[in-house]
């Protein structure tokens, strides 16, 4: 399992994980497991960042 910082970026744009997922198109099991370093396919990566208002570049710094 991957170190990765989805949780503490999350928390410093005060999204709930809900709020996230529905952002992003994404259950928010899927993002609780993602913050416990679990993967996932590219797409939903690229989702979350997106949602997160970041680029895709920013790929290894959130999921490590």
């Amino acid at each position: 399992m991957n170190k990765n910082t989805l949780k503490q970026v999350r928390l410093n744009l005060m999204y709930s994980r809900s709020e996230l997922a529905r952002k992003a198109g994404v259950s928010p099991m899927t993002i609780e497991r993602l913050e416990k370093g679990e993967d996932c396919r590219l797409d939903t990566k690229r989702k979350i960042l997106l949602a997160l208002g970041l680029s895709i570049e920013d790929k290894d710094k959130i999921f490590g």
